[in-house]
């Protein structure tokens, strides 16, 4: 399923397209779960074990247990209008996508009984305060912050090829590449197509 949609920033324009896909979640945990690798190149990212929505995670028994059905996995393509941006303005593009998307991922968690995966990375709820776990202590915003799907050993190149046939691009020179993509998912136990947005 494709929604298309164009968005305006206040500081630059760029168009989304959000891709959506239902899929087993013992079929996705199957083919596109390698906790070890993932785990491996996460601690290589200057946020392991900085973050509560990166790893070292604890193991999340709701997951592995087989409790949910299906996977919503939404991958949210931004292309900005301009070809010459440096990489340090991306969060200008990607900030009011996440907060769209994690409030659409929240509100459905909440409606269907279901677990949320948002994104790695600086967190949207702390301001310019550091994550609460470079100093030990728990997350202040546990009701908002949900794990990404590679801090849980997803791989996001391969889930977007295969199941949306998009290809996962990289930055060069320092300049953002065509397009970014944002991978979210929602692991529930509603038919897909009784899955009501």
């Amino acid at each position: 399923m494709l929604i298309d949609r164009s968005e305006t920033n206040h500081k630059m324009d760029y168009t989304v397209e959000n891709y959506i896909v239902d899929i087993d979640a013992d079929d996705y945990m199957a083919r596109f779960r390698d906790e070890r690798r993932f785990l491996e190149l996460c601690r290589q990212c200057p946020n392991f074990g900085c973050s509560w929505a990166c790893p070292p995670l604890a193991p999340d028994a709701a997951l592995v247990s087989g409790r949910y059905r299906y996977v919503r996995i939404i991958a949210t393509k931004i292309t900005p209008a301009r070809t010459d941006l440096s990489v340090d303005r991306a969060m200008e593009l990607i900030r009011p996508e996440r907060i769209r998307l994690e409030r659409y991922l929240l509100n459905m968690e909440s409606r269907c009984d279901a677990r949320a995966f948002a994104f790695g990375g600086k967190c949207l709820y702390c301001g310019d305060e550091l994550c609460a776990r470079s100093s030990d202590r728990p997350c202040r915003h546990p009701d908002k912050v949900r794990p990404s799907l590679e801090a849980f050993g997803f791989d996001l190149g391969l889930t977007l090829r295969e199941l949306f046939g998009i290809e996962l691009l990289w930055g060069n020179d320092g300049m953002l590449p065509r397009y970014i993509v944002l991978v979210s998912a929602l692991f529930h136990n509603s038919l897909p197509d009784e899955f009501v947005d």
